[in-house]
């Protein structure tokens, strides 16, 4: 069977390069939000969050109206002569808005029971906390990967399903069973079975004794 192996890469790619940027920017948003005393908190904290309890194409369409032609940004990247909606750029947006929350959540858990002073003082930085520290927001970016590559309904809202460009595995998969290729679509079933066991075994590893120890 000629089997096309184009939306792994394109999965991949995607998880990979939307999870460096989860990282990035949940890490900075868990610090702040974690470190503001302000009475918005909970609005805040709420806000990053909504992704989680929202359909995943509603997160979708709030990605097309900011970027779509005519979104707030919609008009800019016309001057530009960019378009984001239906190209690969899109499913690294959607799968960065839907997995953000699983690697804020936990970074904010872990920047709030740790004591301030160990992430300050270079001395602590091959301390015990330290170590698990890193651990859970290690643990907390295989989770955001996987969230990334198992992502379906942003994903089809805002770069459709084009072959080779923005096809994923969850998008191969549901329009292979669409046409009825069975065939592939046990295959799809299995890579991202696979795949997504062999992250959540990684999590479990690294968030043993996970708990982080608060220095009085």
């Amino acid at each position: 069977m000629d089997f096309d192996l184009t939306p792994a890469i394109i999965s991949l790619k995607t998880s990979l390069t939307s999870t460096v940027f989860t990282f990035i920017i949940g890490l900075f948003a868990a610090w702040k939000v974690a470190n503001y005393k302000g009475k918005l908190k909970g609005v805040i904290d709420g806000f990053l969050t909504l992704s989680l309890v929202m359909p995943p194409i509603v997160s979708g369409f709030a990605v097309l109206f900011f970027v779509g032609k005519k979104g707030p940004l919609g008009d800019l990247l016309d001057k530009l002569d960019t378009r984001i909606i239906f190209t690969w750029q899109a499913t690294v947006i959607a799968a960065v808005v839907v997995s953000f929350p699983l690697m804020y959540v936990t970074a904010k858990g872990a920047f709030e029971q740790i004591d301030h002073n160990i992430l300050n003082a270079a001395r602590t930085l091959g301390s015990s906390e330290t170590r698990v520290f890193w651990r859970v927001i290690a643990a907390a970016t295989v989770l955001s990967f996987a969230r990334a590559l198992g992502e379906f309904g942003a994903t089809v809202f805002v770069s459709g399903n084009i072959p080779g460009k923005t096809q994923t595995i969850p998008l191969a998969l549901y329009f292979a069973v669409e046409s009825g290729n069975y065939n592939a679509a046990y295959i799809w079933v299995l890579a991202i079975f696979i795949i997504s066991l062999l992250a959540m075994v990684l999590v479990n590893l690294l968030s043993r004794n996970k708990k982080i120890i608060v220095r009085a």
